[in-house]
């Protein structure tokens, strides 16, 4: 009875096992059957009385030989993602753009058409690698653009590990058939996908063009949380798309300034999203979209990406409205995803060091699989002389950005995530804030003390006397919300409209950490059954309808919403999103003035 108890439970932990790690169904048969053979064999060897110690650890060993074999043997195979859930989709009618015609599916109700895996350059391969985005091919025939486009280059993580991820920190891991396989990953990864809404529009349609997220060395276009379906419904055309990560869209080098015909190098991830966005301005009326009505929007590093398009000279004209959240480049020396261009220049130099070559030719030849775990940090666009002419807030400062109005804002638990291995104490709270505030972490510490009491349910103070709640704050500000106070404050002076919101909404998946926004303004709640209450629902409605009110007409306000007060000189309040949707204080407007010390010093 225990050997078979034993047998039974050590195969369902490996079904586990394989199901965490997407192993094909196959897996799962060939286990039972070797556990079912291990118990045949046991009992024929002890009916004949030649079952023994000896015998038995051969046995044990054969069994899990097989296990061995069949977890490398029936590994996820990489697939591409399709473009809706429902299976076998209704075609859409054929769609000719410049470089050919092509055709979309339908989602589940026919209400959306997507366009799926249409590309906007040529692959960034072989010679092409490290070099500006090159004009897409055409092709023959009709294309069929039913799958997601393959994601990026970047390093990928254990995916049984992954699984545990969704399981204990998003908590939305489904058991189900049908995703066993990985998605596609390839240098080959220059795509973008389109939203539109079934049905002859009387006048073309403004055009949301969002950025993914991921401290531009993560993401794909193909992620739940900002597919477009919900949106298009609501009368736009929703554009997403992939772009180079990492050292493939970030490394610097002068011998490739010296080569680029436009003198640059360090920010071809940018340039292939400004060549998605001019792909977008060409093309968009062939899906009923208006040119002249392109919102750019983005979160996180997606964010950072617009304020970056604001103010490069390469985009003007090719939108009017701007969509940013929780990230921005326009502090003095923004914190992250933005560097010197002699940082990105000797992060270059450790890139060849590392990988053995005399030169950016050389780099060009290591496998793709072997250059994206590069040791260094390339996460970060820089001033190169063409995409990005000056340190961003100058171009602010002379009133040459771009967007004709801004809707953007922060969560309450921004930093929190990012913070989670950090061990703040009394004794070392002080020295934290001191590796991006300098001199001026004394005076952080003492407007965000290391006890401080409770606060707008994101300032907690461990129960174990730490303080990584007052770290947590403090650095929400620093890393997030500062670039917001910023960019709002330009605008202001500008005269040109801004809003800004404060994402407070708690729930059983991101709750109001990092990026927890997106499922609520982007209508992917449905995908996540079970997680999210009816009071969620309600409010992503009216945050879609904020958001499509914007780029409809630059201004977020519209019939039966609460009323969404604009940035100006005199009304510094934020319209918190939450259960109760009002507008609020800056709950971190006492930092903003330590942030703003450190960069004039």
């Amino acid at each position: 009875m225990a050997f078979t108890i034993f047998v039974i439970l050590m195969t369902l932990i490996y079904i586990v096992v394989l199901e965490l790690s997407k192993n094909i169904l196959l897996g799962w048969g060939i286990a039972i059957l070797a556990a079912v053979a291990m118990f045949v064999t046991r009992h024929m060897l002890r009916a004949r009385q030649r079952y023994s110690g000896k015998v038995a650890l051969c046995l044990w060993l054969l069994f899990l030989g097989v296990l061995i074999a069949n977890y490398i043997l029936t590994a996820p195979p990489q697939l591409q993602v399709p473009a809706v859930a429902n299976r076998n989709p209704k075609v859409t009618e054929q769609v000719h753009v410049a470089q050919g015609d092509l055709t979309g599916v339908y989602n589940a109700d026919a209400s959306v058409k997507v366009y799926a895996g249409i590309p906007y350059a040529a692959a960034p391969v072989g010679e092409l690698r490290f070099r500006e985005p090159q004009a897409p091919k055409s092709w023959e025939g009709v294309r069929a653009c039913d799958q997601f486009g393959p994601m990026a280059m970047q390093p990928r993580g254990n995916t049984m590990y992954d699984s545990l991820s969704h399981i204990l920190g998003w908590h939305d891991y489904q058991v189900k058939f049908g995703d066993e396989y990985l998605e596609v990953m390839s240098e080959d990864c220059l795509y973008l996908n389109v939203y539109a809404p079934e049905g002859e529009y009387e006048e073309p349609l403004p055009v949301l063009f969002y950025i993914h997220g991921g401290s531009l060395t993560t993401g794909q276009s193909s992620y739940s949380e900002y597919r477009g379906e919900d949106l298009a419904k609501r009368g736009i055309i929703v554009v997403n798309f992939a772009y180079r990560l990492g050292v493939f869209g970030y490394y610097g080098a002068e011998d490739l300034q010296a080569e680029s015909v436009n003198g640059t190098t360090g920010n071809y991830g940018l340039l292939d999203q400004i060549a998605a966005l001019k792909w977008v301005h060409e093309n968009i009326g062939a899906f009923g979209g208006d040119p002249n009505q392109i919102t750019i929007a983005g979160e996180s590093a997606g964010a950072s990406s617009v304020n970056a398009l604001c103010v490069s000279p390469l985009t003007k004209g090719l939108f009017r409205y701007a969509i940013a959240e929780s990230s921005g480049i326009v502090a003095k020396e923004p914190f992250h995803t933005f560097r010197n261009f002699s940082d990105a220049l000797d992060q270059g130099n450790q890139v060849r060091a590392e990988f053995g070559v005399a030169d950016s030719n050389a780099l060009r030849d290591v496998p793709a699989e072997k250059l994206v775990n590069t040791a260094t940090d390339q996460s970060a666009m820089t001033v190169d002389g063409y995409a990005i002419t000056e340190q961003p807030y100058l171009t602010y400062e002379k009133g040459n950005n771009h967007e004709k109005a801004l809707l953007n804002g922060f969560n309450a638990k921004e930093a929190d995530a990012f913070l989670l291995s950090t061990k703040a104490t009394k004794e070392n709270y002080e020295a934290l804030l001191a590796e991006d505030l300098g001199d001026e972490a004394a005076d952080m510490a003492r407007v965000v003390p290391w006890d401080s009491p409770q606060r707008d349910q994101h300032f907690i103070v461990d129960a174990m006397g730490e303080a990584k709640g007052a770290l947590n704050t403090a650095y929400s500000a620093i890393w997030f919300s500062y670039s917001h106070y910023v960019w709002n404050n330009d605008l202001i002076a500008q005269g040109v409209p801004t809003y800004e919101y404060y994402f407070t909404k708690t729930n059983n998946m991101l709750s109001n950490y990092h990026a927890g926004e997106l499922p609520y303004a982007y209508g992917n709640l449905w995908r996540h059954p079970g997680l999210y209450e009816e009071s969620d629902y309600e409010l992503s409605d009216i945050m879609q309808q904020y958001w499509v009110n914007f780029v409809k007409t630059g201004d977020p306000n519209g019939s039966g919403l609460p009323l969404w007060q604009m940035r100006s000189d005199n009304q510094s309040k934020l319209l918190q999103l939450d259960t109760t949707i009002q507008m609020v204080e800056d709950p971190n407007a006492a930092l903003y003035p330590v942030i703003d010390a450190y960069f004039e010093k």
